[in-house]
């Protein structure tokens, strides 16, 4: 979809965001504006990687013709989940299709024949928001994604933290609740994301629509079709127990927020991703209980905003960012 119609002969740089369920790409200049973009299913091919990667490959090369050809491209900046900096592989990526370890960034620099660079998606979200969103200016906050899972990026003295390995920063795998729910993806129990992403509010609603006998629109709903927006339109009607659900999934995540801002007290920490429409249901909770599992330095200093930045453009943003810091 096109964004602007006004292209100059300036570079550009392509900014790729996997997710979990859909891919989404664009076109980038430097000043943060989405030229062209587009997306595909993650999950159409399977396990197949070498398919996906042709089938982005021919709906991207649509949008690089548009803007002036491949050699307008300065690179190639990827997000994905275990997206390893370091090494530019997918590493056990438990809420992808691909198993064990991916070549991603040597893949897709053969195909198109650019520089590619990758990174973890929360991180490339976390890079967006600082040079184009929310956290402009600041040098010290945390980014959290709420969306299939929960990722998560480290902003320290301006730095993003990688450690040693590239794989700092997975909050979202931090056990909140010993012997807590099952992750399916990595077998772990009682991690953040198995509560507090959009997949942890269904299973709450399911447990709670089977163990709370109260009336609820939810009952209306088949299980198959029950999802974390099927919850939020039942909360806005005035469901009691939908209200519940996100109460008890601010409860989980304010918790978690507390953990996170007493390690690296940031400045704000910045909310994306689709949990995030549901708006008071799960931040006011949130915040709440972020508050009440402070030590009493820390509280009342800490922001939690909302990303400024669309949902569809944040870390198409922050992964070509990427391509900007490339050497040459």
């Amino acid at each position: 979809m096109a964004k602007a119609s006004s292209l100059s002969y300036d570079p550009l740089a392509i900014g790729i965001d996997i997710g979990g369920t859909g891919t989404k790409f664009g076109i980038v200049d430097r000043n943060g504006n989405v030229l062209f973009s587009s997306e595909i299913s993650t999950r159409t091919h399977g396990a197949a990687i070498d398919p996906f990667i042709d089938e982005l490959y021919d709906k991207l090369s649509v949008l690089i013709d548009k803007a002036g050809g491949i050699g307008r491209m300065r690179g190639i900046g990827v997000g994905a989940p275990n997206g390893n900096y370091y090494t530019g592989m997918v590493e056990y990526a438990p809420n992808l299709p691909w198993k064990g370890i991916v070549p991603l960034a040597k893949l897709v620099q053969s195909r198109f024949q650019l520089p590619t660079i990758l990174t973890n998606d929360a991180n490339a979200a976390a890079i967006g928001e600082m040079m184009y969103g929310a956290a402009k200016g600041m040098k010290d906050f945390i980014m959290i994604t709420l969306g299939t899972g929960v990722g998560s990026g480290i902003v320290a003295n301006g730095k993003l933290i990688y450690g040693h390995d590239g794989f700092a920063g997975e909050l979202g795998h931090t056990i909140i609740i010993p012997n807590g729910r099952l992750h399916e993806g990595t077998g772990k129990r009682g991690s953040l994301e198995s509560y507090a992403s959009a997949t942890g509010v269904t299973l709450t609603a399911l447990e709670m629509l089977e163990n709370n006998p109260d009336e609820s629109l939810l009952r209306g709903v088949p299980k198959e079709k029950l999802d974390s927006r099927k919850v939020y339109d039942a909360a806005i009607q005035g469901d009691k127990l939908a209200k519940e659900i996100f109460d008890f999934t601010g409860y989980i995540l304010g918790m978690a927020l507390a953990n996170f801002v007493m390690f690296s007290s940031p400045e704000a920490i910045i909310l994306f991703g689709g949990l995030t429409k549901a708006g008071d249901f799960i931040i006011k909770p949130t915040r709440e209980n972020m508050e009440s599992n402070l030590i009493q330095v820390f509280q009342n200093k800490v922001k939690i905003l909302v990303s400024h930045l669309k949902e569809s453009d944040a870390a198409i943003l922050g992964a070509s960012a990427l391509v900007w810091d490339m050497k040459g």
